[in-house]
């Protein structure tokens, strides 16, 4: 599948260095499957179990102006710590389908990539104007044109990135390498049919 554009309305989640401990508490690392996993993103800040918190204020998640949100924004650094797929999975399940921010971790962005979840980056000032105008407007449609490298929300326009093969393999597909290899199935088993280990020796 390719993934040239994306577009739909936004969250904006405020902080650096938001990890990969605080979106998918490790405790659900233990799971089979991946399902099921939206429902417990940011679950101790939620709850307000983290550090023996009581929940105050309002968590990002819970706020029911952006509910229905398929776009993530934030800020820098996000997605450290440790290397849990869950986390994008998560995400991912939970309806998102593009986060940009000001950088990522590696790892959370690689994760992401290969389940076809663009994480695009801009600059600083950038994400400061996006956080505001769907804080003030959380019905705001974004687009963001991975091809041509903007970002587009109610007049507002700025540039995003993120590195060459990524952008590749999400606007020609080879991203998904599932899908690929089942188009090409005939030519798999073809292979196969010739390979000792698989056909017998």
């Amino acid at each position: 599948m390719r993934i040239t554009h994306i577009e739909g309305t936004a969250l904006p989640m405020r902080g650096d260095d938001i990890d990969t401990d605080r979106i998918m508490p490790a405790r659900y690392l233990r799971a089979v499957t991946f399902d099921g996993l939206e429902r417990h993103l940011f679950e101790d800040e939620r709850t307000g179990s983290a550090a023996g918190d009581k929940a105050s204020a309002q968590h990002a998640f819970d706020n029911p102006r952006y509910a229905g949100a398929s776009m993530l924004i934030v800020n820098r650094n996000f997605g450290c710590g440790s290397s849990r797929e869950h986390a994008p999975q998560g995400l991912y399940r939970a309806g998102f389908r593009g986060v940009i921010g000001e950088s990522f971790s590696e790892i959370f962005f690689g994760n992401s990539l290969i389940i076809g979840l663009p994480c695009v980056t801009a600059a600083h000032d950038d994400i400061r104007r996006l956080m505001e105008r769907v804080e003030k407007q959380p019905d705001a449609r974004i687009r963001i044109d991975l091809q041509a490298g903007t970002c587009e929300v109610e007049g507002f326009t700025c540039a995003i990135a993120l590195p060459a093969h990524a952008r590749d393999a999400l606007v020609t597909g080879a991203w998904d390498t599932t899908g690929l290899l089942l188009d090409r199935y005939a030519e798999v088993d073809r292979v196969a049919a010739r390979l000792p280990y698989v056909a017998g020796f």
